[in-house]
């Protein structure tokens, strides 16, 4: 009886109703679709950083990773990799010799970091196959071939063809080099990863530095899924306690940090929506009850309790804000379920975009586990509301309510 009774009292004045409701709904509508871009941003970055620039475990020597020294070397990879492929979760794996040190043209010359692969393996952990641009990958190419970033070719000034050379020390700690044939050009969508990494084969490289290629500096590895991560982490940790095994959230602390930090950013942006909302919807109430004062004393003369009143008051404010979120929440997430297929093109910023490490395609995505906060944060929000304009019609004194 009190909820109809609220339902109709609501669009007494549709004009106002239908203002705020449209507030109320674009308002959770541009939250959710913000929050749905910003995850996408987040997700592609990380996938990004899995699946092109470090895998999702690596396995060094202990130290390594803070000193990049030569010498310390794993011995006998091929049979790490043999063992890491038979735990639970893992993919695919594979090792590397990772040396910083100079690449070098006609030109110029500039600090890199040479990862010898092999190509076949890298494929199966990486996607930097699929970024080449120009040329071909380094399976099937002559010996001594290199594959570079765009970014990179350009400072250096050199084309497919071109030969640079490439500095590294060598197993007695001498400093050689050697030229190499540029024969692939990729691009990803993070210029900084482009400049700094140039890839050869893994024999080129031995060859070069005197390994006996059974070595290697890391050996990378693709988990089937990031859920696996932490399980198939102490795994290899416990086959191999002598080394050191980091997964790539401790390897890369910026994606550690969008994973944990970009959820919070975007709650605390939408409890800012909704307060906002909250503001306007008490200001509305505030004005029905202003002009429904002899209305109301009328309601509590005739025998309607005081709690009924209230209750009224306070359904009407739910009901209001319920309509506005329900609207906001389905339109945020069909038009996000659109978007996460067809995608969003930000090529006028594609320039600023890659300097940061994202790609100018954005696939916005929703968690159905976010609507569900939402929404209960959408009714939190109608219920808080609608508590201060029910109290001040509780407040109404009957007689003088009636002579108002």
């Amino acid at each position: 009886m009190i909820s109809s009774f609220a339902w109709r009292n609501l669009w007494r004045n549709k004009l106002r109703s239908f203002v705020i409701i449209t507030a109320v709904t674009l308002g959770i509508f541009a939250g959710i679709f913000l929050m749905a871009f910003m995850n996408g941003m987040v997700n592609d970055r990380v996938q990004t950083i899995i699946g092109t620039e470090i895998s999702h475990i690596q396995i060094h020597r202990p130290g390594f990773m803070d000193s990049d020294l030569f010498t310390l070397r794993i011995a006998n990879a091929d049979s790490v990799v043999d063992v890491v492929n038979k735990i639970p979760g893992v993919s695919a794996a594979t090792k590397r010799i990772v040396i910083n040190s100079m690449a070098a043209s006609a030109e110029t010359g500039t600090g890199v970091k040479i990862t010898g692969i092999d190509p076949e393996n890298e494929k199966k952990v990486t996607s930097l196959y699929t970024k080449i641009i120009e040329g071909r990958y380094l399976d099937g190419t002559g010996k001594n071939s290199i594959v570079i970033g765009e970014t990179l070719a350009k400072k250096l000034k050199v084309g497919l063809k071109n030969k640079i050379i490439i500095t590294v020390q060598d197993v007695n700690n001498n400093i050689t080099g050697g030229a190499f044939r540029v024969v692939g050009i990729y691009r990803t969508d993070n210029n900084m990863f482009d400049e700094a990494n140039v890839y050869v084969r893994n024999s080129d490289i031995s060859v070069l530095s005197g390994l006996d290629g059974k070595e290697a500096h890391e050996v990378a590895i693709l988990l089937n899924n990031n859920d696996a991560t932490e399980a198939a982490g102490k795994a290899v940790a416990a086959s191999f306690p002598q080394l050191e095994v980091k997964d790539w959230l401790r390897i890369s602390p910026e994606a550690g940090y969008l994973v944990s930090a970009m959820d919070q950013y975007m709650y605390i942006f939408m409890v800012v929506i909704l307060l906002a909302l909250c503001f306007g919807i008490i200001n509305t109430m505030l004005m029905v009850i202003m002009e429904r004062v002899r209305e109301l004393g009328m309601l509590m003369a005739i025998g309607m309790n005081k709690l009924k009143v209230f209750m009224m008051i306070m359904l009407e404010t739910v009901f209001l804000s319920l309509t506005g979120g329900v609207l906001g929440i389905v339109g945020g997430y069909f038009v996000t379920r659109y978007f996460e297929h067809a995608g969003i093109n930000l090529y006028f910023w594609k320039e600023a975009f890659a300097s940061m490490g994202y790609s100018a395609m954005v696939y916005p995505v929703i968690e159905p586990g976010t609507m569900i906060i939402v929404t209960i944060m959408v009714i939190v929000t109608g219920i808080f509301s609608s508590l201060y304009p029910a109290y001040k019609a509780l407040k109404l004194n009957p007689s003088q309510a009636i002579r108002s």
